[in-house]
């Protein structure tokens, strides 16, 4: 726009009403969020998604974004194409979205936050949570506690036939460990890293083959006295130390478990807001918190949940 244009209509906004003003400040606030969201989803590293071709020309644009070309296999993309942001629509209200996930709002929360209908908000949060419910350590050294937590098995917003539906998450028909239960591991160095796996079963070959690709060969691995894990240890041949916390001393020199136990006292504690989680989206959930927990070690660095959407 040229100057003599911009003094214009400058001219104009003077002669604005009140709520004509509102308004004008409303769009020119979404514009300024939109313009955030894409300079943060366009600042990483591009490369062809199709052929995954490197040799990359500026295509115009559209929908705001920057279009790319792709010598290789000359088809065009954008920041966006094939992460789970593809094609969602209002990116004024997407960083937004992500201090609602840093919030750990309620859908109904969420919705009323972003001025969207309930099923967007689900459909938004499950979106920015796609990758990084794969976010976790790839590798966890030195002390290493691991220990199982349960979730009770929900088919929550899905129609079972011959089951009474539960009221807010409800609670389990048999007391205890039973097939109720969906078993989540954790595993947790001393440094915070953390791994959590949701295992079919909560027995040897599972916890094992949930173990093997995350333990540094030279890891030593404290646990409960459970049998799964101790024999899990025994076949991947790392040290462990075993504490029967129920009968014994709870830490015993360096070997305890206390950090993973709290770790799943925080994760229990977070999910009760929700009121019961579906299984189809608890990698979802457990993902979530990992990410929020991450960003409470590092004190003034949020959760990039907007960056972690789009695979920066």
């Amino acid at each position: 726009m040229r100057t003599r244009e911009l003094r214009r209509l400058l001219a104009e906004a003077a002669k604005l009403r009140t709520a004509q003003k509102h308004v004008l400040m409303q769009a020119l606030q979404a514009a300024g969020d939109a313009a955030q969201v894409v300079q943060a989803v366009e600042s990483r590293a591009l490369a062809c998604p199709h052929c995954h071709g490197e040799r990359i020309v500026r295509n115009g644009h559209a929908s705001g974004l920057q279009r790319y070309k792709c010598r290789g296999c000359a088809r065009t993309f954008n920041a966006l194409t094939d992460t789970p942001l593809a094609r969602l629509r209002h990116k004024d209200k997407w960083e937004r979205q992500a201090e609602v996930l840093r919030q750990g709002l309620s859908v109904h929360q969420a919705a009323n936050t972003l001025a969207v209908a309930p099923s967007t908000a689900f459909r938004w949060r499950h979106r920015f949570l796609q990758l990084p419910q794969n976010l976790r350590a790839e590798k966890l050294q030195g002390v290493v506690e691991a220990d199982e937590t349960y979730f009770l098995r929900s088919c929550k917003g899905q129609r079972v036939s011959g089951r009474k539906a539960r009221h807010r998450g409800g609670s389990a028909a048999k007391r205890g460990l039973s097939d109720e239960q969906e078993p989540v591991l954790v595993a947790r160095d001393r440094s915070g890293a953390t791994a959590d796996f949701i295992l079919q079963r909560p027995d040897k070959l599972h916890t094992a083959q949930a173990l093997a690709p995350v333990l540094a060969p030279d890891a030593v691995l404290c646990t409960d006295c459970g049998g799964a894990l101790g024999a899990a240890a025994r076949q991947l041949g790392v040290e462990h130390h075993a504490l029967n916390i129920s009968r014994g001393p709870r830490v015993q020199g360096a070997w305890h478990i206390q950090n993973v136990n709290a770790y799943h006292g925080r994760l229990k504690n977070w999910m009760r807001r929700f009121n019961g989680v579906a299984s189809d989206y608890l990698a979802s959930y457990l993902g979530w918190f990992r990410a929020l927990d991450r960003s409470a070690q590092t004190p003034g660095k949020p959760a990039p949940f907007l960056t972690m959407a789009v695979g920066a």
